[in-house]
């Protein structure tokens, strides 16, 4: 996220859809990247999503309205293991669209 305001809109959308959980916001990020072949740096704040793998296109879609950025960064990492009390809550605070 280039700033705070956009990281906090998009986390307060995706938590508000119930695409979401939780969304850890993560200031301070310091990037170093290549973009149309210039070695560019910024400054910026990441987002740490936390929800389930029938969610990611729907949170895919809210992020890319809501980015300014022409290619956000959008990774998913899977849970290989987790506490199984949190990973309930997740599942209960998450309701995938349907469609």
């Amino acid at each position: 996220m280039p700033d705070t305001e956009t990281a906090q809109k998009i986390a307060q959308a995706l938590v508000g859809r119930q695409l979401a959980a939780c969304v850890n916001i993560l200031p301070g990020v310091q990037s170093v990247y290549r973009w149309q072949g210039k070695v560019e740096q910024a400054q910026e704040i990441s987002l740490l999503i936390k929800t389930r793998r029938a969610c990611y296109a729907a949170v895919e879609a809210v992020v890319g309205e809501l980015h300014p950025y022409e290619v956000p960064e959008i990774i998913a990492l899977p849970i290989n293991a987790g506490l199984p009390k949190y990973l309930e809550w997740l599942a209960q605070e998450t309701a995938p669209p349907h469609g």
